[in-house]
């Protein structure tokens, strides 16, 4: 069939045609986001879930809609190499900038950029060509605390928002890579806000282990936000998102080919956009069937091998490489440290550091006390592929 018209959409964070499976959370999204600007508490979320479940998916949908209903937004990608501050500081600035433009004079957004202006200077961080010609606000937010500091910015930022009748929404995806200082920064200024009642929301999503983390980090981070897992997709949100995009095209699945794409894949969504997307550029149409999906399969493989799975092999070192073969010789898991250890005649102690700049890396998690998982589905397959097996 033609490509150009393949509705199925397998990049990583691209929006999928049906956004099956996920109503409901953001559905919630979007009441907090209102009940933010009416000066309502809205209690955030940071959704959980292993890489390719479509976490960005749904971050990108609720920024969209914080867009539609007036917030003031930003998309913030934590990374192993980069602090919070630097993170959010250009975004802060743009959106206080912004909020400076849409109305009269306001001392609630002048202060926001005085504050914003200590809170650079206190950090003594240099952010690129950031410039903000304003006096900074002497004893605010200037102690280099960033416990400290961080609260204060980001409220005198909800009081701006609200003087102008309107929120700031903060989307931060992969934040299981911010460390524990950094965490217990965004879980205190988040705490003040929903304090003082400020149109402040915050949306996030991360690999399981996030919720360990801000639970080291401040223990109230419970009371502050729900965790909603994100995991596979039931058998009928799975034929949802297979059979609309299809049907909207004047293309359909047989049973049998719906059967072998969700049997392969697990329901896992970014693998059911990768299976569709190659079964539709195979088949002739306008009936995939389940020869199509067979067809289909070695093209599939043979992308996620070239992208999804080998970007983040590629990161191990070789020593992190022998320990997750060592799990993936173990079978689909999650295993108990001291099998894997053992799998490689090492000591549980000598390969505790292996495991937690793995856990560092998003590569595992522990989803249980003693146990290690992949984060990536499937990552098992993948190296046994590697090794021919």
């Amino acid at each position: 069939m033609d490509p150009i018209r393949n509705p199925f959409v397998p990049g990583a964070g691209a929006a999928p045609p049906e956004i099956a499976g996920r109503e409901r959370l953001i559905g919630r999204a979007e009441i907090a986001l209102r009940r933010a600007l009416q000066g309502r508490p809205a209690k955030s979320f940071i959704a959980v879930g292993l890489r390719g479940v479509g976490k960005t998916v749904v971050l990108n949908r609720v920024r969209n809609l914080a867009d539609e209903l007036g917030y003031r937004s930003c998309a913030i990608e934590a990374q192993e190499a980069k602090s919070l501050p630097e993170l959010l500081i250009p975004h802060l600035r743009r959106m206080t900038l912004e909020l400076d433009r849409i109305g009269a004079l306001s001392e609630h957004v002048k202060r926001a950029l005085r504050v914003l202006k200590s809170f650079t200077t206190g950090l003594k961080v240099r952010y690129g060509d950031l410039q903000l010609d304003v006096q900074a606000e002497a004893g605010v937010a200037d102690s280099g605390d960033l416990e400290a500091d961080l609260p204060e910015l980001i409220a005198a930022l909800g009081r701006a928002a609200k003087a102008r009748e309107t929120g700031i929404a903060l989307v931060i995806d992969e934040i299981q890579f911010l460390g524990e200082r950094d965490m217990s920064a965004l879980i205190i200024a988040m705490h003040r806000v929903m304090q003082e009642q400020l149109p402040v929301v915050m949306v996030a999503a991360g690999l399981p282990q996030v919720v360990a983390l801000s639970g080291r980090s401040k223990s109230y981070a419970e009371r502050l936000f729900d965790y909603p897992a994100l995991g596979a997709l039931s058998d009928e949100d799975a034929r949802t998102a297979l059979v609309e995009p299809a049907r909207r095209e004047e293309v359909a699945f047989s049973d049998a080919a719906l059967d072998a794409i969700l049997r392969i894949t697990e329901g896992y969504p970014y693998f059911l956009q990768e299976w569709a997307y190659q079964a539709w550029n195979v088949a002739e149409g306008p009936v995939i069937d389940a020869a199509d999906v067979s067809e289909a399969t070695g093209a599939a493989i043979e992308q996620l091998d070239g992208s999804f799975f080998r970007m983040r092999y590629e990161r191990l070192t070789p020593r992190e490489r022998a320990y997750c073969q060592a799990m993936a010789e173990l079978g689909p898991g999650p295993h108990r440290s001291g099998d894997i250890a053992a799998r490689l005649g090492l000591r549980v102690q000598t390969v505790g550091p292996l495991r937690q700049n793995l856990i560092r890396k998003g590569m595992v998690y522990s989803p249980a006390h003693g146990d290690t998982a992949f984060t990536v589905p499937m990552f098992d397959q993948y190296l046994h592929r590697l090794q021919g097996h």
